[in-house]
Order: structure tokens, then sequence, then C-alpha cells
């Protein structure tokens, strides 16, 4: 299975990390300014230094030289057809002495850049080291008015901005809004305590207004000076930044949100399963494409733009059944409407279990879906066998799954640890369950029906006793006891006739299927001669049971056909006392006796006591199937309380995960409506009393109702409170409904409270019943954000949320998540995408009329909001609370 993206797939797929070297300089560097030996002609330099670039896979590099910009061309020359952007700039020193870094657009000419450095006084050509006649501040502010972006250079050495200044000329330079980010040797926990704290943004005189992170109050990049292509090696020569397009927005978008574009370290991504591209042929969405980011997604959009057809289409294909019943009609609805008889969705997957592979998922509405592999091959398989545990959710369903507690529990599950044994057991022992069910209502049918044939022997006997004191029984003994002896001969007929049913069902299962262990469906198995081994085994064990069925059918032939001439020799026997027998007939018939009357009551009477010993072995039976059917319960029981407690633990974790925020309890079988449902369908009549009282029982063990019903309407009153006609209609429930009753594994439900409090208050848990719709589907969706391996995809979750709960718990789970998680939304609020700086933001722009329209994701239209046209249509179509426009005020720097 091939593991690279398939060749059709060239849709941008939004902000990546580069890796990038921010401070390379020219081939006269080290020559110039440390002494060493010329690096070769700028040609040969430049060469080099672009492809040591390229092996360290380095992408961009930004080229800084002291008040010189001559050396850019070279190096923009070599980059060029290698993939490498170059940014153009120069290394100034201000008034008060601190370096600083200028960077501008990759397309700015030499000339453009020249004339920026005579903006700032230097007017001469060539590299120097001479201070320019701007200060700090004003270096900032006019790098800003170019168009370009400033950076503090090596802020820990002598000509940085932490030496080169002290008290409060450094901390109000440090406060500076113009100030963009610091370059510093290595990671932030190494800075000297005091650099430290104040990058941290922990100390008062320094801190800063409007901070990018909890915990840092400006972007800080690891950039030291590159004079020969070996520097680049070096760790604190490169950083990463997640850009969508290599350019200044980028590098701005970034250093305003450094913890979420920003690292120092490679930013290696957890595997996780991915969402790749979806594309439509036919309905709405015909001729789209859309590629997805293996981060956050977010899809944007006017009213009717298309943006849930987006997701539904994202759950068709995945067949994923809605979880509510409200979901369920709106997905149907686009399906029927949007999507349409004909219309294919075709959807590239990513799986990194158990390796990476790519698969091609296509269903075309309405025919189920069919998986391909990387070579087009389709797959006997389903898509939950190469794509499991993606989720999705439509509009709504949020909110609405907050509002079933069992609902809840399924979402839970996503956090047990696996253990396919839970599964596996339940299925075993439901099976058998179900089976002993059958076989005891079986033996009771039976016993049942041979009590009440049994129920006129007593009487037989009685009148059998009559004929005997007239003399009768004596007088027709001989026939009596040929009618005994003709009811043994047909019981052992009947023996042999049950046997030859057995015979049949052994032959059934011959020959033994051996094809599982062919060598085709071996493959290349290294063990091939064992499995043979096994596959003559059975071969062997055919044959034998072929033989014995041959034996079989000759045993029984032999019995038959003597048993046929015992039949006949006891006929020719009987015949020969017929006379006699009518003889005595005629003379009990002068005294009035009826003999003939006589033997048919002994025939009956033999006929029924056989029956005797078949109810005492049925009886026999019945007893070993209940002792049976009470350990399997048992078992029943055991394994579903191991469930649960694995289900508990899951709860415990995801508190401790979502901690001051949500905390999630289970109840073991809170879901008692299956056994209300059951109990209404198969005893019928009023019930709503027994059932209202059966709610509100502490703990209901539907084990110990059943027996309680068994046990007769006064013990259902002394155990559960319910008396009168309900409790006698409850004990007069069938053997079968108690036996289901006692099967009834209750669903375990999920509460989850809510922590209301605003930042910095107390907490005050609230649960969900006392929760509004938006909280409500708060705490669910903070569930629903916790860590896992499949994306995650969402239509408008903030339909249900207040704002307060998005900018302060959604989007902080959000950020944190994305990197080991894909998410997909789509949305109205600007907080989404711009807060949880979504790496890629998908527009989707309707067209024509709605019964024959259609939507489509124009070119410009996918990226971050580091793309121009991306960040206007978010700013046109997107709405946010007062804190997230200040936030995107920021942001797009106006």
């Amino acid at each position: 299975m091939s593991s690279t993206l398939p060749a059709d797939i060239d849709v941008p797929a939004g902000a990546e990390f580069h890796k990038c070297a921010l401070q390379v300089n020219p081939a006269h560097y080290a020559a110039t300014y440390r002494g060493q030996r010329p690096a070769g002609d700028d040609v040969d330099y430049s060469t080099a230094m672009i492809d040591r670039a390229v092996e360290l896979g380095i992408s961009v590099l930004a080229v800084t030289d002291h008040n010189d910009v001559g050396g850019v061309r070279a190096i923009q020359a070599a980059a060029r057809e290698r993939g490498v952007f170059v940014f153009p700039g120069f290394e100034l020193s201000s008034t008060e002495g601190i370096h600083v870094l200028c960077l501008y657009a990759p397309a700015t000419s030499e000339d453009q850049l020249n004339r920026f450095l005579g903006e700032f006084g230097l007017t001469v050509p060539g590299p120097s080291d001479v201070r320019c006649g701007r200060s700090f501040s004003e270096i900032l502010a006019l790098v800003r008015e170019q168009n370009g972006i400033s950076i503090a250079a090596h802020a820990t050495n002598k000509k940085g901005l932490f030496k080169a200044l002290d008290g409060d000329a450094r901390a109000g330079a440090w406060r500076d809004e113009n100030l963009c980010a610091v370059q510093i040797p290595g990671r932030v926990g190494d800075l000297p305590p005091e650099i430290c704290q104040i990058v941290r943004n922990r100390n008062p005189d320094y801190a800063r207004a409007h901070a990018p992170a909890p915990d840092l109050a400006i972007a800080v990049v690891n950039a030291k000076d590159v004079a020969a292509p070996d520097d680049l090696a070096d760790p604190s020569a490169t950083c990463w930044v997640k850009m969508s397009e290599v350019g200044i927005e980028g590098l701005r978008q970034a250093f305003l949100d450094p913890g979420s574009r920003i690292r120092l370290e490679d930013p290696v991504p957890e595997k996780h399963a991915e969402l790749v591209e979806m594309s439509w042929k036919g309905g709405f969405l015909r001729g789209t494409r859309c590629r997805f980011n293996s981060n956050l997604n977010v899809l944007v959009g006017g009213r009717g733009a298309g943006k849930s057809t987006v997701i539904e289409s994202l759950r068709y294909v995945l067949a994923l059944e809605p979880l509510g019943q409200e979901a369920r009609t709106n997905h149907e609805g686009i399906v029927g409407n949007a999507l349409k008889n004909g219309t294919q969705v075709s959807l590239v997957v990513r799986s990194h279990r158990p390796s990476v592979a790519h698969y091609r998922i296509e269903r075309t509405v309405p025919n189920p879906p069919v998986v391909r592999n990387a070579d087009g091959d389709v797959l006997n398989v389903s898509v939950a066998d190469v794509f499991p545990a993606v989720e999705v959710y439509g509009q709504h369903e949020v909110s609405e799954l907050a509002r079933n507690r069992g609902k809840l529990t399924l979402l839970l599950r996503r956090f047990m640890a696996p253990d396919e044994s839970f599964a596996s057991q339940k299925r075993t022992l439901a099976i058998e369950l179900r089976r002993s069910r059958e076989n005891i209502l079986r033996v009771q049918e039976e016993l049942a029906d041979l009590e009440d044939r049994l129920a006129a022997l007593p009487g037989l006997e009685a009148t059998q006793a009559q004929y005997r004191e007239a003399g009768v029984e004596e007088a027709l003994k001989e026939q009596a006891q040929l009618v005994r002896e003709k009811g043994l001969l047909d019981t052992a007929a009947e023996r042999i006739a049950t046997l030859r049913e057995s015979r049949a069902e052994l032959e059934q299962m011959l020959p033994i299927d051996r094809r599982f262990l062919s060598p085709a469906t071996q493959g290349e198995s290294p063990r091939k001669d064992i499995l043979a081994d096994a596959d003559q085994i059975l071969a062997k064990l055919s044959s034998n049971l072929a033989e014995v069925v041959a034996a079989f059918d000759a045993a029984l032939g032999e019995a038959e056909n003597e048993l046929r001439g015992v039949m006949s020799r006891f006929s020719t026997h009987s015949a020969s006392i017929q006379a006699a027998y009518e003889q005595k007939l005629r003379e009990l018939q002068r005294s009035e006796i009826d003999g003939e009357e006589f033997i048919r009551l002994r025939r009956r009477i033999e006929a029924l006591r056989p029956l005797s010993e078949r109810q005492r072995i049925l009886e026999r039976q019945e007893s070993e199937l209940e002792d049976r059917r009470r350990n399997l319960l048992a078992e029943w029981e055991e394994v579903h309380g191991a469930e649960f407690r694995a289900l508990e633990e899951a709860s415990n974790r995801v508190t401790r995960e979502l901690a001051r925020r949500a905390r999630v309890r289970v109840e073991y079988g809170g879901d008692r409506e299956p056994l209300f449902s059951l109990l209404r369908d198969k005893i019928g009549g009023r019930l709503s009393e027994a059932i209202q009282t059966l709610r509100a029982v502490a703990r209901l063990s539907p084990i110990g109702l059943a027996r309680a019903c068994r046990e007769g309407a006064e013990a259902v009153t002394a155990e559960f409170g319910i008396g009168g006609v309900q409790a006698e209609r409850l004990a007069a429930a069938s053997p079968e409904t108690l036996m289901l009753v006692e099967e009834m594994a209750l669903p375990s439900t999920t509460d989850i409270e809510l922590n209301v409090s605003s930042h910095g208050e107390g907490e005050d848990w609230q649960e969900l019943d006392r929760l509004s719709t938006g909280q409500k589907a708060t705490a669910v969706l903070l569930l629903l954000l916790l860590d896992a391996d499949a994306p995650l995809v969402v239509d408008q979750p903030e339909d249900d949320l207040d704002n307060r709960f998005i900018t302060d718990g959604i989007v902080p789970r959000m950020r944190d998540g994305k990197q080991r998680r894909q998410f997909v939304f789509s949305t109205h609020n600007a907080n989404i995408p711009v807060l949880g700086d979504a790496e890629l933001i998908l527009g989707l722009t309707p067209s024509g009329e709605a019964e024959g329209g259609t939507a489509q994701i124009k070119p410009e239209h996918r990226g971050s909001i580091d793309v121009g046209p991306v960040r206007a249509l978010v700013e046109e179509l997107l709405e946010g609370g007062a804190d997230a426009f200040e936030r995107r005020r920021r942001k797009y720097g106006f």
C-alpha cells in the first residue's frame, strides 16, 4: 500500500510549517566582519548555501547584511527553481546601538530596498557597521510603514535589546507595539532568569499590553548569523514558521500568534488519521474539490453557500449514522435535495494504523460506499475497517446529544482503553443466553404438553381397576399383554428414527470446509508447512467422519431391517391368538361387558406410560438448563460490571483533562427506558404507576425484578413497593418475558457538570439539567475536543454556544488539540477561525437559483488569514464578540 499522497491531489492545503533561517549573510560577510577567508564568489557561495538549505529541509531564508542589500540578488538567483523562498532585507543598528533585522516581501526590488535604506539615513552603498540615523522605536515604526517586518536581533548579546539598554529605556523599547519579534539563541527556558521573566511577561515593569500568548510577551525566533553554509546546521540558526503563503503577511500573522505558528524545535506532527481531499460529481457542489489541512479547517460562507452540504457529504461518504433524530432528518434532507441521486462523492483519507496508507472512498447516491487502495483497486472492506472512529456532527446535533444522557455515554466510550474482549464476551454471552432461553422454553413447552396428556392417566388407570375387579383384565390378559408389547416395539422404532435425524445433521456438516487453509488464502506465509499440517488434520477428520456416517447408515439400516423382522414375527404371533381374543370378546358381550373398550383403554394407558419417563427426563433437563442459565447471567453481570468500571475510569480521566471546565460522572444502568418498553410491549395493560415506581428505585436490577415476579405479587410489592393489580400483572408475566427482563443490560448514562464561573472567579458547578442550551452544548463540545486519533467534524458549533464559552473554553482546547488531531468546522463566528488560528479557511460561494444552483470554493478563498482575499472574506462574513474583534484588529493590522 502506497503511503504517498495520490498524484492527482494538487490543491493547496493551507498553512504549514516552513523551516526558516532568518539571518543569512552574503558571501563577503565572514571575511568582512570575522576576518575569515573569503568563501568564494557570490555565485559559488549562494549555490552552496541553497544546496545546504535544501539538504537540511530549510525552505525559507532571509538575507540581512549590515546596511546593504547587494548580496540579495545572488542568493535569490540560486534559490530560484529549488523550492526555497528568500526574504530580502538588511540589518540596522539604531542610534542606541540596538541591532534590528528588517525583512521585506520576496518580490521587493533591489532599488526599492536601497530607497528603504535611504529612509534610514544610509545613502552610502556597501556594507558597514555604522549606526543609522533612527532610534530603535523609529526603526520599528518606519519598517511597518514600509510594509516590512522587524525583529530585534540577537537580543541577549552585546548589541541586542537587553544589553544595549537598561532601566526605563529598555522597558519602553520592549513595550513598543511595533516590535514584532525578538531573536534568542535557544529555548525561552534557557534564557537568563531576569530575561526569561521579561520574555514570559511575568515582570510587571516590562508587561506588554497585548501579549500574543498566556506565557509569552512577544514572538521569539532562533535566527543566529549564518556566514557559511554549514552554519545552517546550528539549531540556533533556524526556527519553524507556519504560513499559507510565504510572505510578509505570513510572518506578521505568525508573530501575532506565535503559540500556534512558531516553533523553535522541529514540530514533528503526531500521527493521526486525516481527511485529505474531497470532490463532487453532480449535485449542489458539482465540480468542487476540497483539500483539507491536517490541523484546523474552517468552512465559511453565507447562508445557503453549501457549508452543511460539505459536512453531510462527509458523513454520507463515510457511511456514518447521525446520533440525533433531528440530525438524521436534516442529513436525509441534504442527501435528497443537495446531493441527489446519481451524485458521486469522493474522499481520500490517510490512515496511520497499522502503517501509513491512503484510501479513496467513493459513494454514489443512493448506493453504499466503495473503498479503493492507492492503486485504485476496489477492496473487500468497509469504511470502518480502514478509517474508524471519525466523528461528524451536524447543525444542532451537539445540542441534541446534550439532552440524551445515554448518547453522552457513547461519546465517553471513545476514552475507554481499547479492549475488544468486552464486545466479544457480550456477543458470546448474548448468544448463549438466547439459546438458553429458547431451550428452556422448548423444554417447558414440551413439559406442558406432556402434563396435559398425562393428566388423563389417573382416570384411565381407575377405569382399568374397575375392569380388573370385574375380571375382564384376567380374561383378556394375553391380549392386554400384546398391546403393551406392541407399545414397546413402537418406542424402539421411535428411538431408531431419532438416531436417523441425528445422522442427517452430521451429514450436512460434511465434507469439512477447508478453503480457509488453501494455498491461495495463505499467500506468502513463511509457515505454509505448519498450515498444511492443519489442513491434513481436517482432511483426515472429514474422511474419518464420512466413514462414520457410512457405518452409521449401515448400522441404522441393519437395525431397521431386523426390527421389521421382529415386527413381522410379532404380527404373526398376534394373529395366532386373534381368534381366541375374538371368542373372549363374544363371551364378554353376553355378560354385557365391552372387552374391546377395555383393550382400547389398555392401548391408551400403554401409550401414555412412556411419556412419564420422558417427563422425568425433561424435568432433569429443565433443572440443568436453569443451572446453566444462572451461571450465564452471573457472567453477563460480571462482564457488564467490568465494562462499566472501565467506563468509569474513562470518565475520571476526562474529568482530570477538563480540570476546572467540566467534570463527568457515569451511572451504572442509568437508562431504564429499554426495560420499561419491554414491560409495556410484553405485559401490556396499565403499568404507568409500576413503571413510575421502578423509575424511582435507587438501584434497579432486572435480574432481581424477574426473580421477584416469579415469586409472586407479594414479593413484587415487598421488594419494589408496587401493589394491587399492577403487581399481579407483573407476577403473571410469561416465562419468556421474565427471561428477557433478566437478559436486559441497562445502558449506563453520563452526566456532565459545567463550571459556569467567569475567569478568575470561584468555581460554580452546574449539572446539565440546570444549564442553558448553549452551556449544555459547550459541555459536550469540550468532551468532543479531547484528544483522539480520528478527525472531528462539526457543523456550526457556535449555533448553540455562548460567545464567552467559545473564547474561554472551546478555542483554547481547539488550539491545543489541533496539532494532534484534525478538526473540520463550519462557522459564522470569527472566534473559531481567527482565535483558533485555522490553518485552512475554505470560503464557499453560491451561484444560481436554489433548485439548479451550485456552490464553489474559489482558488483565492483557500488559505489562512495570512492570505489577503481569505482575510477579506472572513471580515465580510463572520461575526464575533468584542474581545474577538479586538484580537482580530491586531491580527489584521487595523
